[in-house]
């Protein structure tokens, strides 16, 4: 498995990211995918709270959801929110609050709401 992950292909992603270290810390609603196969997957939790990997599809894996945990307003007035995974979004939409969820897409490293 540390063979896979440190090669220098780029086999595995997390959201849309290559990852090369076999240590990587994953979390609820991540996406792992691993180009050579071309599978993707789902971090979520089962009935008794621990990490299950679901298979998704393409279509699925492009995006993912994450909570805002704080909306605030930064230097010279502009506005931002912060998710559960750190994520920081500049100019979010005025109707975005503190405990919504929102979906995040993935296109070549590029992220929107």
């Amino acid at each position: 498995m540390v063979k896979i992950v440190k090669d220098k292909e780029g086999l595995i992603k997390v959201d849309n990211k290559i990852r090369r270290d076999p240590r990587f810390p994953l979390g609820i609603m991540d996406v792992v995918s691993i180009e050579k196969t071309g599978e993707n997957f789902r971090l979520l939790y089962d009935v008794k709270g621990r990490y299950q990997a679901h298979k998704i599809d393409d279509k699925e894996a492009s995006f993912k959801l994450c909570k805002v945990i704080r909306k605030a307003m930064g230097v010279n007035r502009v506005p931002y929110i912060v998710t559960n995974d750190g994520r920081t979004i500049r100019f979010p939409h005025p109707d975005i609050k503190k405990h919504d969820s929102i979906k995040v897409f993935f296109f070549s490293n590029i992220f929107y709401i």
